[in-house]
Parts: structure tokens; C-alpha cells; sequence
């Protein structure tokens, strides 16, 4: 059974007559013929019979009537839908970032975007993660874009720079460090650590620094997201290198200059290379690269 034969089946059971449903069709009668007599043999029942020089839905046909108009209205509507969002001037972005650019970057480049009069139609769908999370749901098409941080390895995906964060290192208010305007990877290191779990992109580049230092960082506890950490810095349980944020400002804890010749996270806008990108994405996604290109 085939799209065709829903629209022949729904077409003659409207117009009651095989000769104006084949007109209405543009088909001839006898293909119109068939294609119902193929239907009823698959479902394994009559779908019409004969009053006077008219057919009527049987018993059967009327039963499956109403699964056929719910079917092609439902892929009408899905039709509308892709037409909408592929539209010029108007579409729809589905865009997925790290927690740490959800409460500046992200806004403020959305905003400039929509500023754009021709742009104003355009809408975007939002969401959090780690990186791990973003690259494996942007992959499977639940995202057009993300912002994360760099993954090597990843050959049908295109990273582009788009944002340099800075590192900093927050403590409790009454941490001994907290009179520092600045701090080094050696001045941390005695004191237990919030990081990052494993899956963060921001936790490879915390465990590249303690490397590089030759220094075994005292991990105490891991979190994927910024606040979580501020808050248990905040209960004096540790302390931790994060990218600066204006979230923390909501937490007890002081904010100390990170004094470490990489003390920078870049930003990396990412996409799956040679996949089809609505109108709306491509605008986006070139605006992006443009006002990077400026700053």
C-alpha cells in the first residue's frame, strides 16, 4: 500500500463514483479500479459496495476512513511544518551550548541576530549540556548548532572558534586565598578541588593544567555545570578553576584572577559537515562567523 492509494481511497469515498473520482484523480478508471482492489486484498476486506450506480464504505471502509484522514492530515501538517521552517525570512534554529555561555554569549548573539529586521521571523529552540552531550545529540539531528569545546577525532564535524573564555578561581569568602587579587596552579593545589566530571570539555582542559604543573590535583567532587560547584564552594568545601561567569555572583565566593599562562577556553561553534542546513541555520551560522571575524 502506497501514499497514491490513501488519496484514491479517500477521493472515492467522498465522491461516491469511480468515474468522477478518476477525473478528480487525473488517473484513468480502471487504475483506479485496481489500486482499491488491491487494497481490499491486503486488508482482507470489502471497502466499498455497489448502491445503484454509486459505491458506498462498508462497514470496513468506514472504519478505515477514519485512520486514512488522520493519517493524511497528519502529513499534511508535517508538510506545512518543513515548508515553514525552510521558509525565506522565517525558519527555525535548533541551537545547544555549554552551561558556562547560556548566561551572556548565547543571548547576546541570538539578540544581535534578531535585531536584523529581515531576521525577525526566525525562531530558536534552546538547550544546556556538556559537550559529550551536545556532540552526541547533534549528531542525531536533535541540534542544527552547538557551542562547546573542542573534540579531536571527530572528522564529520566542523568546529569553528567563536568565543575565548577566561579562567578564574573562585573560593569561600573566608578561604585564607580570598585576600589574593591573584593565584597560581601551586597556591591551589593544598586545597580540595570542585571540577568539572569527566565528560566536560572544560575538565580536559583543568586536568591539562595540573599536567603540565606536575601537580596531582585533590579532586573532592565533580558536577556538570557551574552553579553546583558555586554552591559548594559557598558551604567551604573546596574550591574551584571555572570559566568566568556572572552566575557566581548569585554565591558567597570570591573571585580570584587565575595567574597561568592558560588561563583561556575557547569557544567552538559546531556542526555536522555536509548535512543539509535549513535557511534559517546557514543565516545563523554566518552571522556567527562574520561577528567573529569583527571582534
Amino acid at each position: 500500500m502506497n501514499l497514491n492509494q490513501l488519496y484514491y481511497f479517500k477521493t472515492l469515498a467522498e465522491l461516491e463514483h469511480y468515474t468522477k473520482a478518476a477525473e478528480k484523480l487525473n488517473i484513468s478508471q480502471p487504475t483506479l479500479s485496481h489500486s482499491i482492489a488491491a487494497m481490499e486484498k491486503e486488508l482482507g476486506a470489502f471497502l466499498f459496495e455497489k448502491q445503484g450506480r454509486n459505491v458506498v464504505l462498508t462497514k470496513y471502509g468506514r472504519i478505515y476512513m477514519f485512520y486514512v484522514e488522520n493519517a493524511l492530515t497528519q502529513l499534511e501538517l508535517g508538510k506545512n511544518q518543513i515548508e515553514r521552517l525552510v521558509a525565506e525570512g522565517g525558519g527555525h534554529v535548533g541551537l545547544a551550548y555549554m552551561t558556562s555561555v547560556g548566561t551572556n554569549f548565547v543571548p547576546e548573539i541570538i539578540a544581535g541576530f534578531l535585531d536584523d529586521p529581515q531576521n525577525k521571523n526566525i525562531s530558536f529552540s534552546c538547550y544546556e549540556g556538556n559537550t559529550k552531550t551536545l556532540l552526541y545529540n547533534l549528531k542525531r539531528e536533535k541540534y542544527d548548532l552547538i557551542f562547546c569545546s573542542m573534540v579531536e577525532n571527530e572528522s564529520d564535524v566542523e568546529f569553528i572558534p567563536v568565543y575565548e573564555q577566561g579562567l578564574v578561581v573562585i573560593v569561600p569568602e573566608n578561604h585564607p586565598l580570598a585576600e589574593k587579587e591573584k593565584v597560581t596552579i601551586q597556591d591551589i593545589c593544598p586545597y580540595p578541588l570542585i571540577c568539572y566530571t569527566r565528560e566536560s570539555g572544560m575538565r580536559r582542559i583543568i586536568d591539562d593544567l595540573f599536567v603540565k604543573a606536575q601537580i596531582m590535583p585533590n579532586i573532592l567532587c565533580q558536577f556538570e555545570d557551574v552553579n553546583s560547584m558555586a554552591g559548594l564552594v559557598a558551604a567551604n568545601q573546596g574550591i574551584a578553576i571555572i570559566t568566568d561567569n556572572p552566575s557566581i555572583q548569585n554565591y558567597k565566593v570570591t573571585k580570584l584572577e587565575f595567574d597561568t599562562p592558560y588561563s583561556k577556553r575557547m569557544v567552538y561553534m559546531a556542526y555536522v559537515l555536509n548535512r543539509y542546513l535549513p535557511p534559517a541555520v546557514e543565516k545563523f551560522k554566518e552571522y556567527i562567523i562574520q561577528r567573529t571575524k569583527e571582534k
